[in-house]
């Protein structure tokens, strides 16, 4: 008698692979037409999606055809609508999902602030579902190592890049930000093989940015992109890609919680640099310390007891 043999059912996805679910979807979201984004928007945002929602259904409340929805699917990398539907599903039940909440001109202040609030949490907790932490470490290397250090951004993303600069500068790690189109196309023109530009946008579309690291990139340099969506123009230029990802409403928008996200990015990448010698780390931030207690109140006694304790 013939016995077929066992098949072993694969691997139910770990909470932090669900995590990523969403914010994958959404980094390509840049690449949907109008119409596969209205598919990708509506099962994204329908809490009651499961297992159990036909195609038809899907294909009825988005006014397309129920091969438009499969396409949709196929394009986010799913083998098809099953597929696609058991994964949203699957993200849909876990409970970060529910911290985001669009706010409402009628909410009153806690209920705008617990919005707010909890936004930036689930961004924060799914970035850190995304990232990769060879990513992180290989940046630290370039950083650690590089001769010269370019970070590019303009308006909100340059307050990014001044952000990291100003920590890097606390451990001895000097930097160059440029926030003006001339100047990181001039400085990206001297840079060489033993340098490494940092490229801040949300968006991945600025064209200032983008410009700059082709011109950086001729010349040799490393390109490590700082980005809400990694399919973007910019996102397919770096040598490495670290994204954020965010939700927000029509009065924040995706900027606000991605920004939190950003800043975090960089504080990973700064404490994996600070690693690579603590030793001289913790020196140059005693120095760095130490020039500026007199320019604040009340911090002899601080910066005291802040280098006693580095030292024990």
């Amino acid at each position: 008698m013939h016995v077929s043999p066992q098949l072993t059912p694969p691997p139910a996805p770990s909470d932090e692979e669900l995590r990523a679910v969403g914010p994958r979807i959404r980094m390509m979201m840049p690449q949907l037409t109008g119409l596969e984004a209205r598919v990708v928007d509506l099962v994204l945002g329908s809490r009651d999606f499961t297992e159990l929602t036909p195609l038809q259904q899907v294909a009825t409340a988005c006014d397309v055809s129920e091969a438009m929805v499969v396409k949709v699917a196929k394009k986010l990398g799913y083998g098809g609508y099953r597929d696609f539907r058991a994964s949203l599903a699957a993200y849909n039940r876990l409970p970060i999902v529910e911290l985001h909440q669009e706010i409402s001109p009628g909410d009153d202040t806690p209920t705008m602030m617990q919005k707010v609030f909890r936004t930036s949490i689930q961004a924060l907790e799914e970035t850190l579902a995304i990232l990769e932490p060879a990513a992180i470490d290989e940046a630290a290397e370039l950083f650690h190592g590089a001769r010269n250090r370019d970070f590019y951004g303009l308006g909100g993303s340059a307050q990014i890049a001044r952000d990291a600069a100003h920590k890097f500068l606390r451990i001895g790690v000097r930097t160059s930000v440029q926030d003006d189109a001339h100047m990181m196309a001039m400085s990206a023109s001297l840079l060489g093989p033993d340098d490494v530009v940092a490229a801040f946008s949300h968006s991945g579309e600025t064209d200032a940015v983008i410009d700059a690291v082709k011109i950086a990139r001729g010349a040799g340099a490393k390109i490590v992109v700082i980005t809400n969506h990694a399919r973007s123009t910019l996102g397919a230029l770096g040598d490495i890609t670290l994204c954020s990802t965010a939700q927000g409403s029509p009065l924040t928008g995706e900027n606000s919680a991605a920004r939190i996200a950003q800043l975090n990015i960089l504080d990973v990448i700064f404490v994996a640099v600070a690693q690579r010698n603590m030793a001289a780390a913790e020196a140059n931030l005693e120095k760095t310390i130490r020039s500026v207690a007199s320019k604040r109140k009340a911090r002899a006694n601080d910066l005291t007891r802040s280098a006693d304790r580095r030292r024990r």
